[in-house]
């Protein structure tokens, strides 16, 4: 267990430090000792959510005035990686419930809708935050699907919603859903059907919540790989699932225009990493320094090798760079953002991403061959960090694409958002 903690957040407000300290408490004191055990099993991590749950986190991205704990995106994200520092498992699953939350009120706060359509939205997420707040539901998000330009706003979903009286008939599959078996509302974006007359379009993107116990809902696959294990994102299939007119999330179409005006919502999966970043650097730094059990001895010669000095000067350049890139971006994160800030965005999802592995590779090779046995967390940190690269819709390949692509743009070249 690291002994002495790099400063991972800069400056927070009294509000952010408060939350990030009972982030940190839960971490330290619960989850980081539980991450091997999920890990080793691919079991999901339901201990670090009940305590989750009586810590009233599970309300974090729902306003006060609703009964939750009022975090909006710059806080979500301190606290996430502040989670994602212990056990980068909970983090990447507890984001997949804070984001869906934090969209329908923040982000959608921000869009242009109707007098009527925002009244209508009010009563809805009262009633989700209600579910969160009285009865400690859990949402996920189950977004992937074979054609991964759909989760960025690109193409319609091969999920469909058809109207019905009362509701929606959902029919469709979903693969890497994480927390299948354990939310009790899948958060799911599917596309609007209108009949065979009318050609699908991502401008009718909706987003309803899912009662996990609907007949028509299916899990199924195996969930045995490289890293994230505890996420358990198996194979969720919706066969004529009714969905209740009340139960979305978002109104239709306005996930489509959260895509396009609101591009900081996918950077929520950074903090994660950036947290597996920072406890690498931790534990290279106390391994180095005699502070882990079964390390080289405290004021030995390991710590004073020109190479092994070398690694972590390294590592901490990366981390850094993470650091400062991935703060200043989610101050920057707005309805509309200036193209700067939008390119600042792809940059620091490939910085995160890439360097948290990165990060990771160099811990290894610093600290030497012990420490690739499963007592201590740098092997785990390693495969966890590895998944980075493979999260949708801002694989660092599509982030290098578009950043690549919108930099030489003129602006009559640039795709109409509307």
């Amino acid at each position: 267990m690291p002994l002495e903690l790099g400063r991972l957040h800069p400056d927070p407000t009294p509000k952010q430090r408060e939350l990030v300290l009972r982030a940190r408490a839960l971490g330290q004191e619960k989850f980081a000792h539980r991450a091997e055990k999920y890990d080793r099993e691919g079991s999901f991590p339901f201990e670090n959510y009940d305590d989750l749950r009586a810590e009233g986190f599970l309300g974090l991205t729902i306003p006060e005035s609703y009964g939750g704990l009022g975090a909006d995106f710059e806080t979500y994200c301190m606290v996430s990686a502040e989670l994602g520092r212990w056990c980068g498992t909970t983090a990447l699953t507890f984001n997949m419930h804070a984001a869906t939350l934090l969209w329908s009120n923040q982000m959608a706060d921000d869009m242009p809708m109707t007098d009527e359509k925002r009244k209508t939205h009010e009563k809805r997420r009262a009633m989700l935050y209600e579910k969160v707040i009285r009865d400690g539901s859990i949402f996920a998000q189950p977004f992937s699907e074979p054609n991964t330009a759909a989760a960025a706003g690109k193409s319609p979903f091969g999920t469909t919603a058809k109207r019905t009286d009362g509701g929606w008939i959902v029919n469709g599959v979903k693969h890497f859903a994480s927390l299948s078996g354990a939310a009790n509302y899948y958060g799911l974006l599917c596309t609007e059907d209108q009949g065979p007359d009318v050609e699908q379009s991502p401008k009718d993107t909706m987003y309803l919540a899912v009662p996990a116990d609907s007949d028509g809902v299916t899990i199924s696959g195996e969930w045995d790989v490289l890293g994230m294990r505890g996420t358990v994102s198996k194979t969720i299939t919706f066969k004529d699932v009714f969905v209740p007119e009340d139960f979305m999330v978002l109104p239709t179409g306005l996930y489509y225009h959260g895509a396009r005006y609101w591009p900081h919502m996918f950077t929520t999966l950074c903090p994660t990493y950036l947290g597996l970043s920072q406890a690498a650097f931790d534990f290279t730094m106390n391994y180095l320094t005699g502070n882990i059990e079964g390390g080289p001895p405290k004021g030995g010669e390991a710590r004073l090798s020109p190479a092994k000095q070398m690694s972590i000067a390294e590592m901490r350049v990366k981390l850094e760079q993470s650091k400062a890139l991935f703060y200043r971006v989610i101050k920057e994160a707005r309805y509309k953002p200036e193209k700067a800030d939008r390119l600042r965005a792809y940059c620091s999802q490939i910085t995160v991403m890439e360097g948290a592995n990165d990060i990771c590779r160099l811990a290894i090779r610093t600290c030497g061959g012990r420490t690739i046995f499963k007592k201590y967390p740098l092997e785990r940190y390693y495969r966890d960090s590895r998944c980075g690269s493979l999260m949708l819709p801002w694989t660092p390949e599509i982030c290098m694409e578009r950043l690549g692509r919108e930099s030489v743009q003129d602006p009559g070249e640039v795709e109409p958002l509307d």
